[in-house]
């Protein structure tokens, strides 16, 4: 039965990793979630259950993950999904980030990821079942928002590692997707979530427009609904053969299109140079 399924979910205690355990714990399946503060998760779905593990853990920390994958394995005897959902966004252009900005957020939205995977790996590769779901974002297809560079160069590699893992683990049975949401409401673009540059440089007006239509303007108007996200994705985990990639929300076919037109304009304005290079 699908609700005897075991999934583990990162970054659990707000927006879509929330309402995804919640909605999961109401429909009777068995989940391990995890937060820096295991506090949280408590308060929020109650103490461990025969259905329900709070965890604490650092992403960043591979052995804290190693530890967390393991107890999740101890506790319900088994391991089925994986939600690699933990993740922030930083803005900021390239220029005012700090070295640092930027390797913070590489560290929680791609090695933080990379940790799970590492990690529970072992155990679908055993047992020769398995979905992993990594969250990426619309901004891992189409970066061309100004201020958000890195934040969305960490989830253009989510999905360039995916594409890589789903091929790496097929002959397992296992199954890798890249799920790349629009705009959800959820607290993703609030004050204490997202982080702004710590020295901005004026001279960027655009990004500064963006980061304040971000945060002002389209914060709490997001047209997507985080619980009937959920509901996808647990429809989504349910097929045998689910897609690498999967668009979230009402407006990412805008995105996937408006894409494709770019590059192939690009592509057929430049051909003659293009293939000038044959010998």
């Amino acid at each position: 039965m699908e609700t005897n399924k075991v999934w583990f979910v990162t970054g659990a205690s707000k927006g879509l990793g929330f309402e995804l355990v919640k909605k999961l714990l109401s429909e009777g399946f068995r989940v391990a979630a995890t937060s820096r503060s295991v506090g949280s998760l408590v308060s929020s779905f109650g103490e461990a259950s025969e259905n329900f593990l709070p965890l604490g853990m650092d992403i960043t920390d591979n052995s804290d993950v190693q530890s967390s994958v393991a107890k999740t394995v101890e506790h319900f005897g088994n391991l089925d999904v994986i939600v690699n959902n933990a993740g922030y966004g930083q803005l900021g252009t390239l220029e005012e980030l700090t070295d640092e900005e930027a390797k913070a957020n590489f560290e929680v939205n791609v090695f933080g990821s990379l940790n799970v995977i590492r990690n529970a790996m072992p155990y679908l590769r055993e047992q020769r079942s398995g979905k992993i779901f990594n969250i990426s974002s619309i901004g891992g297809y189409a970066g061309n928002f100004p201020g958000w560079g890195i934040y969305c160069s960490t989830k253009f590699a989510v999905a360039g590692f995916t594409e890589a893992l789903a091929e790496e683990i097929r002959p397992f049975g296992v199954h890798a997707t890249v799920v790349y949401p629009g705009y959800f409401r959820t607290d993703f673009l609030t004050q204490e979530s997202a982080k702004t540059p710590a020295h901005a440089i004026e001279a960027y007006e655009s990004a500064r427009n963006s980061e304040q239509a971000h945060l002002n303007e389209i914060n709490g108007n997001q047209p997507n609904d985080p619980v009937k996200a959920a509901e996808a994705l647990i429809a989504l985990s349910k097929e045998d053969h689910p897609p690498v990639h999967f668009l979230l929300g009402i407006e990412t076919q805008e995105f996937l299109n408006n894409k494709i037109d770019a590059i192939t304009k690009d592509a057929k304005a430049w051909e003659n140079l293009t293939v000038s290079t044959a010998i």
